[in-house]
């Protein structure tokens, strides 16, 4: 990876918000440019950022300094997103940042759907820099910007349940009901969870993960079987449900720098975030299989897939065919790239 094109373009995003925007859209760059980069398109770095800042608005201004004393009254408020921008930035300028991260995951956990879960996908993004690269002081600032992300925008699930069945996540996920309207914002949406019909037991349906060394494998499964869904399911929401596999892929490569005892309570909640969205914008029905996209063949077909990706610019498309590559890595199954074509054509309509 070319840490100098990462940094410069963390650099420039950091006097952005998290959002932009009337409909406060989520700023998506530090975390698609580490895809560039990590997938080898550093060549396209620049010409990319330079044309997404364009929409970007400034980070707000501070109001009022937060610290250990009054943190709680603060989280879930749009409104301080600043003064959490300067909070964590101070925090990871005089803490190792796997400490700051530590300490703040348990509680920003139970609010994981921050942004529809971009907040958590931003961290992810992240914490896999800083991985390859643990003084990286850019990236740890850039760490900094997807924990005040996910403070601001808290947002936890109405209700849910701890997984207890024996359903693995392609079942689990087919038997996740419906809201009765899938219409208006994610929190009226989800508003609606708490008298729906079979909800709870659709999410304590899922296999659990009875000890830590169990999550990393719950986990891909999760991504495995969301990307495959999206192929038939991801033209009613084509935006929002991408992030039920880029979210759960997002935890699994943080896993690394949690303490381990976070793992399954991890899987836990990024599960009913999912299973969440999922209820709350995917269809009844799925496109049947023969009406939708093939993946190319040969040697060649995951370079041309994410190459088509990156050419098109869209930072959803960028960022879920990152996720479809590693599944068909992991998997073979060329049904994932099928979903990143998928994607790709619905994002250019």
């Amino acid at each position: 990876m070319s840490s100098a094109i990462l940094n410069e373009a963390y650099e420039r995003f950091q006097g952005t918000g998290p959002e932009w925007g009337e409909s406060r859209l989520t700023n998506h760059g530090p975390m698609a440019v580490e895809v560039l980069v990590r997938r080898g398109h550093e060549d396209e770095v620049h010409r990319w950022v330079d044309a997404y800042t364009r929409r970007l608005d400034d980070l707000p201004s501070t109001r009022r300094p937060i610290g250990d004393a009054n943190w709680q009254d603060a989280l879930g408020d749009g409104e301080r997103v600043g003064d959490w921008a300067e909070y964590f930035t101070h925090q990871v300028a005089e803490r190792p940042w796997r400490e700051v991260l530590a300490s703040w995951w348990p509680r920003l956990l139970p609010g994981i759907l921050a942004g529809t879960t971009h907040a958590v996908i931003r961290v992810g993004h992240a914490v896999r820099t800083l991985l390859a690269d643990e003084r990286n002081a850019p990236a740890a600032a850039e760490l900094a910007q997807g924990l005040a992300f996910w403070a601001a925008r808290s947002l936890r699930m109405p209700v849910t349940a701890e997984p207890g069945g024996d359903l693995d996540p392609r079942e689990a996920m087919a038997g996740v009901p419906r809201v009765p309207s899938q219409d208006g914002p994610v929190g009226a949406r989800l508003g609606q969870l708490p008298g729906l019909p079979g909800w709870q037991g659709s999410v304590a349906a899922l296999r659990p993960a009875l000890t830590p060394d169990e999550v990393p494998e719950r986990l891909r499964a999760l991504v495995d079987a969301a990307t495959f869904r999206y192929l038939t399911h991801g033209h009613a929401s084509p935006v929002i449900l991408v992030h039920t596999a880029t979210a759960p892929n997002a935890v699994l490569h943080t896993l690394p720098a949690l303490p381990r005892e976070l793992w399954v309570p991890s899987l836990s909640a990024v599960w009913a975030a999912c299973a969440g969205v999922q209820a709350a914008f995917e269809p009844v029905r799925g496109v049947p299989r023969d009406g939708l996209p093939v993946a190319p063949e040969g040697p060649d077909a995951l370079h041309d897939v994410m190459a088509a990706a990156v050419a098109h610019g869209d930072e959803h498309v960028i960022k879920f065919t990152d996720t479809a590559a590693e599944v068909f890595t992991r998997t073979g199954d060329p049904d994932a790239l099928a979903a990143a074509i998928r994607v790709r054509l619905l994002l250019s309509r």
